[in-house]
């Protein structure tokens, strides 16, 4: 169980990343003045602290020490006083306590123990952003959309994220009851699923059919890139020949690390084309990141991508996107897209355009902490937008039942998301004329015959898969224009044999 993986910078020392700590007093009068005196000075020097407002805060901190109906320990209070501030600042600032701040670095790390979901908090409920492959709430049916409104008997509203997710989280194989709201439901569903060590498998891969490659990420963690490399190496060599085509599905992939959604982006690019920059107040706050080793490798050993052979830069890609794909797949979709080195199939993206520091505050806390926008290498902010697909795909409905799709929310849905500075800023980069939009409509889809089975996207690469046919034929299209470009010569046939 994890909350929505954003994007994110570790900050540590090192030409590969550097740390910013928090200082922290010897009380909690020091800490508060230390704090707002740095800020002050940076922001607007002179300008003089908010003291009515700290007096009306430690007014509030007494009354409820004297007239709550139960006592109440300090460190809560103050603890709730952290989220609360953080929390009004955007969707995805947090104050990490120490479940918490474990939580994200497993996730980080690729495995970790829970109900294998991504969730964020919507209305005060938990709302899946999507649910990790191969884990119990896959397995189960829980799907992007779904709104969780009830964990055992405990009901969610009025929990902080941290407090519903530590809810599902427990003992391998222990049980939790899970009551959901779906769109198109009458009625709430009860599930009964059993927890597990959630050991998430970053890259997938598969020869689509003889020639085509088909690449799945689920999600950009610390081995992304090296596994990335490992299966490109294997596709090429299963298909014994130079693959004619590959896909990269990025669909309900949240993110993660920023150093792995360069690292893949790499893989296809030339060598030091600029994957994505970002900016913000500080001066940490403004990098470019190319495709160099430096950027998406912290260790000395050979390049990740040393082996896999060198058509990978040329091969014909498509990548395949939803409203699932967001921070990380959406510098990856954006990049490919400006460089003109992919087609980008599917549907509008989530529109998750900003980048979380992580910023430790002792060894158990930390603060996650929105400190930039990212920009793709056109300076275009995805932030409340998304990437716009050069083809537009729906997804196929079955039954002629609504796509669950179209109840999945965006960043732009989300309260006090960051504005869009193409939009809002003027003395913003324009955002550039996007190109004209191809859409394909998906045929009426019927549940019977094993032609028209439901996708079942635990089969890699499924032929009842109909955004990837799609992707698939873009492919084929750019293989007969290229060869239609630069035609074989036809060989010249020999003369018969005349018979003697």
């Amino acid at each position: 169980m994890s909350s929505q993986s954003p994007a994110y910078s570790h900050k540590k020392q090192g030409k590969f990343q550097k740390i910013a700590l928090l200082a922290a007093g010897a009380g909690l009068g020091v800490a508060i003045s230390l704090s707002f005196n740095v800020l002050a000075d940076k922001d607007s020097p002179g300008t003089p602290l908010p003291i009515e407002e700290l007096r009306a805060f430690s007014a509030v901190f007494g009354l409820i020490k004297q007239n709550y109906v139960e006592p109440v320990d300090d460190k809560k209070l103050i603890s709730e006083a952290i989220k609360g501030m953080v929390s009004g600042l955007d969707p995805h600032s947090s104050y990490l306590d120490e479940d918490a701040f474990k939580d994200l670095q497993e996730n980080t790390q690729g495995e970790f123990g829970g109900l294998g979901l991504e969730v964020n908090m919507e209305d005060g409920l938990v709302r899946v952003v999507s649910p990790i492959e191969d884990t119990p709430a896959f397995r189960a049916g829980v799907k992007a959309g779904d709104y969780i409104v009830k964990i055992d008997e405990t009901q969610v509203q009025g929990l902080s994220l941290s407090e519903a997710v530590n809810k599902m989280r427990g003992k391998p194989g222990s049980p939790v009851r899970l009551t959901l709201l779906r769109k198109g439901e009458g009625k709430p569903i009860v599930l009964t699923l059993k927890r597990a060590i959630i050991k998430v498998q970053s890259v997938k891969s598969k020869l689509a059919e003889p020639g085509y490659g088909y690449i799945r990420v689920t999600q950009f963690q610390e081995r992304t890139t090296e596994n990335l490399a490992s299966a490109l190496q294997a596709l090429y060599k299963e298909n014994k020949t130079p693959l004619k085509g590959l896909v990269l599905d990025l669909r309900n992939d949240p993110g993660g690390l920023l150093n792995g959604a360069v690292g893949v982006s790499a893989a296809f690019l030339p060598k030091d084309a600029l994957v994505v920059y970002t900016d913000g107040r500080t001066s940490d706050a403004k990098i470019r990141l190319t495709a160099t080793r430096d950027n998406y490798q912290r260790n000395s050993r050979d390049d990740f991508f040393k082996n896999v052979p060198a058509e990978v830069k040329t091969v014909p890609l498509v990548v395949l996107v939803n409203s699932g794909s967001a921070s990380a797949s959406e510098i990856v979709a954006g990049a490919l897209q400006d460089h003109k080195r992919a087609l980008i199939v599917g549907t509008q993206t989530f529109g998750k355009g900003s980048v979380q520091t992580i910023l430790p505050i002792d060894a158990k806390s930390a603060l996650k902490l929105t400190t930039a926008r990212y920009y793709t290498p056109n300076g275009r902010s995805i932030q409340a937008k998304g990437i716009t697909p050069d083809i537009v795909v729906e997804e196929a409905t079955v039954n002629g039942k609504e796509s669950n799709s179209a109840f999945l929310l965006r960043e732009a849905d989300l309260q006090h998301h960051l504005d869009n500075p193409n939009g809002n800023d003027k003395d913003a980069k324009p955002t550039p004329t996007p190109k004209p939009v191809v859409r394909a409509e998906p045929p009426a889809v019927t549940a019977s015959g094993a032609d028209n089975a439901e996708y079942n996207p635990r089969e890699l690469a499924s032929k009842n898969d109909y955004q990837l046919q799609q992707a698939l034929s873009v492919l084929k299209v750019q293989q007969l224009l290229m060869q239609q470009k630069d035609p074989k010569p036809t060989p010249v046939p020999k003369a018969p044999a005349k018979a003697k």
